[in-house]
């Protein structure tokens, strides 16, 4: 259950930073509450998660999983570059928290 609720936080963590994007920079009243209240949301299920995961594997899974979903819809919504060089970087991203999730004590 731990790490289901540490995924939900790592989702939450990408709603956040699109919606910070969208914000303009605090500039727009809806997207910047949106961040703001997710954001939160984000760190509580963190905090929720860190009860039964190392801290040190839940951090680096909860923004492993919010960088690699941000810079995938920068890709695909905001036409951020999409380079070879960016997607295997990605990849060692995504292969550090399955790692991470292969070494941790079973939950």
């Amino acid at each position: 259950m731990a790490w289901l609720i540490l995924v939900l936080a790592g989702a939450c963590e990408i709603i956040w930073a699109v919606a910070l994007k969208l914000s303009h920079g605090f500039s727009r009243v809806v997207p910047t509450a949106i961040a703001f209240g997710v954001g939160v949301v984000s760190v509580v299920l963190l905090g929720r998660a860190a009860k039964s995961i190392p801290i040190g594997t839940a951090y680096a899974v909860w923004t492993g999983i919010g960088s690699i979903g941000t810079a995938t819809v920068g890709i695909y919504f905001f036409g951020e570059p999409r380079t070879g060089l960016r997607l295997a970087c990605m990849t060692l991203i995504v292969a550090g928290i399955i790692g991470l999730k292969l070494v941790s004590p079973a939950q």
